[in-house]
């Protein structure tokens, strides 16, 4: 059966392209010959020039990141090379809005492209005051522009200066302060050359989303580590294995102090799926029981307690999820759109969930679709 048309299906995992002059025209002016701006690059005859990415005279060569949205299946590659490549919702407000009304979808959460999903191009930077002011300047575009078209269906998600605890602190407040509602952070910092979730390093971040009431949202993939099979293996295998690195902050997080410590943290696991969610707490838990005690870990809860207090995931098609839906929680799931990226099912996306969701009771299906994201995000009906 459809949808009951008064539940207003709210995706937690979408995606935004920056709009070519974001940097431009918010960086202080001896700032921008360096900060990110577009510029274009050859490609083969005949062919118009490529349109990438430069910060600090380094390239980088995408800017759509999957974003093939209006595609067929057999068009798909892995990158646009040009804006007049991508539909304009990709990169522009009203005209995404446009495409939500025509995908049957009311709210979406966005992540960042060119900085990476978790902002983590900024650790690059060799000059770290232009690397905070780029964070700074993608934040208000999110907050003033991006958000602001449509504050109770753009929720606004912000990125943080991750090379500096006080100055990530200050991001969190500032940004709470403007209407923000979740902030990306690497599902795994190690990989990037920061400290683990095992230690207190992060604890003044995690303090100040305790205070501000925001989720911390760990996409797969911001660790920067993909998973990997042999260098032979097509690109396939680690898309079917991103899902594993949801799984890894999963353990991460559960055997960490990270939750000991910071009880109202609120986590939300960002297109990793839900499938595998009993299995790896039915696991986690038979480990905690028989290794716990020669282990530097907490004696006295159940990691799958911690779980049900902190973790969401979400998902798109994962149709024995939904079928699980009582082992996992169903207060615990949300439901995503992955617009304009390849996994993505529109301009069908209401359609796909409907059939999804067909055998749900509808008050399960207004906590999935809607409910939960609501709670979790701090959205107002």
């Amino acid at each position: 059966m459809p949808l009951q048309s008064w539940m207003k299906l709210m995706s937690t995992d979408d995606h935004l392209i920056e709009p070519p002059r974001l940097w431009a025209d918010r960086l202080p002016s001896k700032y921008r010959e360096a900060g990110p701006r577009i510029v274009e690059q050859a490609r083969g005859e005949g062919d118009a020039p490529a349109e990438v990415w430069r910060y600090e005279g380094r390239i980088y060569p995408y800017i759509g990141l999957n974003a093939v949205a209006g595609k067929r299946p057999e068009e798909f590659g892995m990158e646009p090379t040009r804006y007049d490549e991508m539909i304009p919702g990709c990169y522009d407000p009203k005209a995404r809005l446009r495409d939500m009304d025509l995908d049957g979808v009311w709210g979406a959460l966005s992540f960042p492209s060119f900085p990476r999903f978790a902002g983590t191009v900024f650790l690059d930077g060799e000059d770290k005051e232009l690397a905070r002011l780029c964070v700074l300047a993608w934040n208000d575009f999110v907050l003033d522009e991006w958000s602001a078209t449509a504050r109770d269906r753009l929720i606004p998600l912000v990125i943080l200066p991750l090379w500096d605890v006080g100055a990530c602190v200050a991001e969190v407040q500032r940004t709470a302060a403007k209407g923000a509602k979740a902030v990306s952070f690497p599902e795994n910092p190690v990989p990037l050359g920061l400290p683990s979730f095992h230690t207190g390093h992060w604890d003044p971040v995690f303090s100040a989303l305790e205070e501000t009431g925001m989720p911390m949202c760990l996409h797969f993939g911001t660790s920067g580590s993909a998973p990997k099979t042999a260098p032979e293996a097509p690109f396939a295998v680690t898309i079917a294995l991103f899902g594993c690195n949801s799984m890894y902050s999963t353990a991460d997080l559960l055997f960490s102090p990270v939750f000991h410590r910071h009880p109202k943290l609120k986590v939300g696991l960002s297109e990793g799926g839900i499938g595998w969610i009993p299995y790896l707490l039915e696991r986690i838990d038979f480990t905690w029981e028989r290794h716990r005690f020669y282990q530097n870990v907490n004696q006295d809860v159940r990691p799958s307690e911690l779980f049900s207090r902190h973790i969401h995931g979400c998902f798109i098609d994962d149709r024995f999820g939904v079928e699980a839906r009582h082992h996992i929680g169903v207060d615990r799931i949300t439901w995503e759109c992955d617009y304009p990226h390849s996994d993505s099912y529109w301009p069908k996306s209401r359609a796909y969930a409907a059939e999804v969701l067909a055998d749900v009771p509808d008050e399960e299906v207004h906590k999935i679709v809607e409910l939960n994201t609501r709670r979790l995000y701090n959205v107002p009906a």
